[in-house]
């Protein structure tokens, strides 16, 4: 008997994979070898981790897996931390130094412990030196910390928040540690309604010093990823396109370095910042400084990365992305690793790749 099936034994096909086309600088590979370190990026709109490093030959390499609205990115000696969708991952760094991966690969990070938390639209992430990690719970307006019970313990909210709720009031976005406690917060802007933020993206954003609440800067257009860097307070002025250094005593601001794209994920090394560009959503930055300001300078907008000498505002080296992936968030330093690679989530590369902590005693 002949059958033919139905629309629902049909397998759907799959969606064609986003194609991304990435270049960078001709002098990239060299400055990630003076400097001895590889970098880590993620896309949030597609879901990735980015692991870029030089291969033995000098090419770089680009290494991606999938984390399910990859967000918030954390660097420490040997492990790397990830905020997701309903995640927050802990991968280790499972190589010894002289070991490699796949031949070349000098650092190979696993996926250890993920801790739930629900989509509480978890942003930035830190890890204070008590070992508290520390993330911004951007649905709720507060800062959190891990529960072993529930969602999310929360450890601070702007005064101006009245109470929690799943509603994204002020989107506060950005944190940052001094003396290894958190320090200073960024929010979108001083609103206690629902989703009201959005009335305040042209210049109601503002840095907050968490021990007391002060409003050390303001008047910033969506303002993201605050850091402490040689004695300053810097911030990306994100809807303006600028890196901005902020004195933490006076609140005095100084324009830094102008970028062609959504700045979000603000990392340092050794005199340079690194900075991550986004596409606007809408094929414009409809009402923001930004686009008046690429405009003016006669370019294009960006997604990539670029690496900016502090000493002189300019943009030295960048990773440019063209192609489905337009929207990133955080990046960060890993120094000391040359070629970084992840495992796999999921799945029998993940299932085969065992190994063993050295023991603190003999075996027989």
């Amino acid at each position: 008997m002949d059958t033919h099936p139905t629309v629902e034994d049909v397998p759907a096909p799959s969606p064609a994979p986003l194609k991304t086309d990435l270049t960078c600088s001709r002098g990239f590979s060299q400055w990630l070898a003076q400097h001895q370190v590889s970098i880590a990026f993620s896309s949030y709109q597609t879901g990735q981790l980015f692991l870029v490093g030089r291969m033995p030959d000098g090419t770089v390499s680009f290494h991606q897996r999938d984390f399910e609205r990859a967000m918030g990115l954390w660097h420490e000696p040997g492990r790397l931390f990830l905020a997701s969708l309903v995640q927050i991952w802990r991968l280790e760094n499972v190589l010894a130094s002289h070991e490699r991966a796949n031949g070349h690969f000098d650092g190979l990070f696993v996926p250890r412990t993920a801790r739930i938390t629900g989509d509480v639209d978890a942003h930035e992430l830190v890890v204070e030196a008590s070992g508290r990690v520390v993330f911004v719970n951007t649905k709720f307006s507060c800062l959190a910390t891990y529960s072993l019970s529930h969602s999310f313990k929360p450890v601070w909210k702007p005064k101006f928040i009245s109470r929690l709720a799943a509603e994204d009031r002020c989107h506060l976005n950005g944190l940052c540690l001094e003396d290894g406690v958190v320090r200073y917060v960024t929010a979108a802007g001083r609103s206690d309604v629902v989703d009201g933020w959005r009335e305040s993206r042209v210049g109601g954003g503002l840095v907050i010093r968490t021990d007391d609440d002060v409003v050390v800067a303001d008047g910033f257009s969506m303002p993201h990823s605050p850091r402490l860097y040689n004695g300053a307070l810097w911030v990306l002025d994100s809807g303006r396109g600028y890196l901005v250094r902020i004195d933490p005593a006076t609140g005095a601001k100084t324009d830094v370095a102008f970028c062609p794209g959504f700045m979000r994920g603000l990392a340092f090394h050794d005199g340079h910042a690194i900075v991550t560009l986004s596409l606007p959503r809408n094929l414009r930055f409809k009402g923001m400084p930004i686009e008046d300001e690429i405009a003016r300078r006669g370019g294009q907008p960006w997604c990539g990365v670029h690496i900016i000498n502090l000493a002189t505002g300019d943009v030295v080296e960048w990773i440019r992305l063209e192609g489905g992936i337009r929207e990133l968030f955080d990046v960060t330093v890993i120094p000391g690793i040359a070629c970084p690679m992840a495992a796999p989530l999921q799945g029998p590369d993940l299932a085969n790749l065992l190994t063993i902590e050295a023991s603190d005693r003999q075996l027989d």
